[in-house]
Parts: structure tokens; sequence; C-alpha cells
């Protein structure tokens, strides 16, 4: 039965043993432990979960070193500072939905959807203090930075775990998930709290 095929952990992942079509395929890597990390195998893997992390790996690289360039060489420009979070913003969220799908994990789904709505309601409290002559209301924060490296470093587990196909390291994804989650609802709050009073103040 497929119960008995198919590790219990992955059946949240939508795992399907008896098409063998699932992220934890079961084959003969599952007696001897996961493949080797840079195995052949991997790469002409159908998931494409190896592609997928390494795209990621080398997005999130260049993301820091384009950051960390232009601050170094002062070439920081207004609309960098637009651009810059929000291709942040497309890239987190199509790996967390094209997570959520192909895993058909609701967990990943739900969690995405809060992010983004998280991200609405800046974008409108950042439109509404432009409008009125007060960005710094909602300046990108340090801790703002800190939630972007942590969704960027939780996805970069999850799919380096599903590349290998361990579930421990998923596990830990899904720790490090409900962490980036809270960081990114805490900015949210801290964003709304400090527009609201500069509304007051102007008042």
């Amino acid at each position: 039965s497929a119960s008995n095929n198919c590790p219990s952990a992955c059946h949240r992942f939508g795992c399907n043993a008896e098409q063998n079509t699932g992220p934890y395929r079961p084959d003969a890597t599952a007696a001897t432990g996961p493949p080797a990390v840079f195995s052949p195998r991997l790469l002409m893997s159908p998931d494409g979960y190896l592609l997928a992390f390494i795209l990621f790996f080398i997005a999130g690289v260049t993301d820091y070193f384009d950051g960390y360039l232009a601050r170094k060489y002062n070439a920081v420009s207004q609309l960098g500072e637009i651009l810059d979070p929000i291709a942040d913003k497309i890239l987190i969220l199509f790996v967390l939905f094209g997570l959520a799908i192909n895993l058909s994990s609701y967990l990943i789904g739900f969690i995405g959807a809060i992010i983004i709505t998280r991200e609405i309601w800046v974008g409108a409290l950042r439109d509404l203090n432009a409008r009125n002559g007060k960005s710094d209301a909602t300046k990108v924060t340090f801790l703002a930075k800190i939630k972007t490296s942590v969704q960027l470093l939780t996805l970069s587990i999850y799919l380096f775990g599903l590349a290998i196909n361990n579930m421990l390291i998923i596990i830990i994804a899904d720790i490090l998930l409900f962490i980036s989650l809270f960081i990114t609802l805490y900015t949210g709050f801290i964003y709304t709290l400090n527009t609201f009073k500069k509304n007051e103040e102007s008042q």
C-alpha cells in the first residue's frame, strides 16, 4: 500500500508512492540513504530541485553583492532602492507558491498568502506616506533586511533538502519558515505604528 512504501512525513507533501512522482520517490537509494549532494544523478532528476536550488542560491548571492557594492562605491540610486526590495519580494513569493503547489503543502501556501498580504499592506502604507511627505515612517529598517535574509535562507534550505531528499532538513526549513513569518508580521506592525504616529503628529 502507499502508506507502506512512502515515508509517513512525506504525506503532507503530497507524495504518491504508486506513481513515484512525489519529491520523496521510493527507489534504490532509500535503503542506502540520500544520494551525494553533487551526484550527476541529481542533475538529471526530473524534479529539478537541485537546479532550482543552484539558481536560487545564485540569485541570493548576486542580490547581496549588488547591495554591498552599491553601498561601498556610493552607487546607490533612488530607483535602485525602490526596485531592489520589489525584486526580492517577487523572487521569494514565486518560490513560496511554487513549493506550495509542487509539494501540495497547505502550510507553505497559507504562510505565503500571509506574507504577500503583509507586503501589499506595507506597500499601501509607503504610498500613503509618500503622498503625505512622511516616507521616513516606512523606510526600510535593519530588521526588515534581516527578514528578507531569513526568508531567502529558509527557501534555500527547502530546496536543498528536497534536492538531497532529506526530511530532517525540510523540518528545519519549516521551523525557519515560522520564524520568518513572525519577523515579517512584526516589521509590518512596526511600519503601521510608525505611519499612524506620524499622521497623528502632523494633525
